[in-house]
């Protein structure tokens, strides 16, 4: 008994740690999995926006499309500002084209794009890989083809979905009649946004408003070739400097984190070709919870789940992570983390000092007739009817 004594008392200081670490093992799932669900309650409480945009991709739509590419980001950022009872809401987007002689005829020239998602990378992504090319351009089926092919459920109605629709010829055209389509859209409690690329009045006349009209939509008209204007500030320098610094903190696993991260630069440089502020636009959206990558990063997908630092693939991290010890790559996880959301501060006061300075220096003729301002005045107005406020 005297040397069992002796031996625990040697040893107590490493047996005591390790039955306790071992406790804490055990009992880690569940704290974890208890964690998720609440995360995922959480989520599932949460009102959401989903926005489908059907884009006319036929040869005069260059403009269009060319407005879309520079303005993704400062409609992101306006429907990040969305509050519903206090809380933000989630943010999918799809897309489609139509219109395009590329297209399948079987199709009635429509395809979709990208499906409704928060993946935010992808819908730049595939925005970026539109090209216009011939048309016939049938607004009615491409409708009904988004109302049939996108998850728009919502028993309670208490979401806001819309569709924007933007194109230059007859709503009237093709093998769907567009009131039918629009009635499908009542159905599903879906509100069509259309905007007619030209001359207002001329909109009217081949039945764009009525295309809006028959959901309680809202039609808007706009110049597609007219350029975005950009207002240079004095804090775009820095808050490029800090987005290095952000996308440094980004961890990819799994089969496609590796691509997914090479595309978050690339998309960083599509928006830096329409200038410094246009990528500084898209910089302040990744600071906002609407940006989400939590399918290839480490990271994000630890916030929901920290049993994923541990179940990751090994080979699929970055080098300097595959010879850490479980352990070492949590702490190395922990520091990234606290790392990002103190960048994210620091652009999020930069981006309010730049609002300012921008709304100080647009002139309402730089607003009119354009996709953004057009599409953001009709997302809050319509926002409205479903109890969302937006912060500016």
């Amino acid at each position: 008994m005297n040397s069992l004594r002796i031996v625990f008392h040697k040893y107590h200081k490493i047996i005591i740690p390790i039955l306790f670490i071992g406790l804490m093992t055990s009992c880690s799932p569940t704290n974890s999995r208890a964690e998720s669900e609440t995360v995922s309650n959480q989520t599932e409480n949460k009102k959401s926006i989903k926005l489908a945009l059907l884009l006319d991709t036929s040869n005069s739509m260059d403009g269009l499309i060319d407005q879309a590419k520079s303005q993704l980001w400062k409609i992101v950022n306006e429907l990040a500002e969305a509050k519903a009872d206090g809380v933000a809401p989630t943010v999918e987007i799809a897309l489609y084209e139509y219109g395009n002689d590329g297209l399948s005829a079987l199709s009635g020239y429509v395809r979709q794009v990208a499906p409704m998602t928060d993946d935010l990378d992808l819908i730049s992504e595939k925005l970026f890989s539109l090209r216009t090319n011939g048309g016939s351009e049938y607004c009615g089926k491409v409708i009904k083809t988004s109302l049939e092919d996108l998850d728009w459920n919502d028993p309670e109605k208490e979401n806001l979905k819309m569709i924007f629709i933007a194109g230059n010829e007859p709503f009237s055209q093709g093998p769907v009649n567009f009131r039918t389509a629009c009635g499908l859209a009542k159905e599903k409690d879906v509100i069509i946004n259309t905007i007619f690329c030209g001359n207002f009045d001329q909109g009217i006349n081949i039945s764009w408003k009525d295309g809006a009209t028959l959901t309680d939509g809202e039609y808007m008209s706009i110049e597609q070739d007219k350029k975005t204007v950009y207002i240079e500030t004095p804090y775009d320098q820095k808050i490029d400097q800090l987005n290095t610094q952000l996308n440094n903190t980004y961890i990819y696993y799994g089969d496609q984190g590796y691509s997914k991260k090479q595309s978050q630069i690339t998309q960083d440089n599509n928006a830096a070709s329409y200038g410094t502020s246009n990528k500084v636009d898209r910089i302040v959206s990744k600071s906002k919870h609407v940006y989400k990558n939590e399918s290839w990063d480490l990271v994000e997908a630890s916030e929901q789940d920290e049993r994923i630092i541990e179940e990751a693939e090994v080979s699929t991290l970055p080098s300097e992570m595959q010879s850490m010890t479980t352990e070492e790559r949590k702490i190395y996880v922990k520091q990234k983390q606290a790392e990002r959301e103190k960048i994210k501060g620091e652009i999020t006061e930069l981006s309010k000092l730049r609002s300012k300075h921008i709304v100080e220096n647009t002139s309402e003729e730089d607003k009119e007739g354009r996709l953004d301002n057009v599409m953001i005045e009709a997302i809050k107005e319509k926002a409205k009817t479903k109890n969302f406020e937006f912060d500016n």
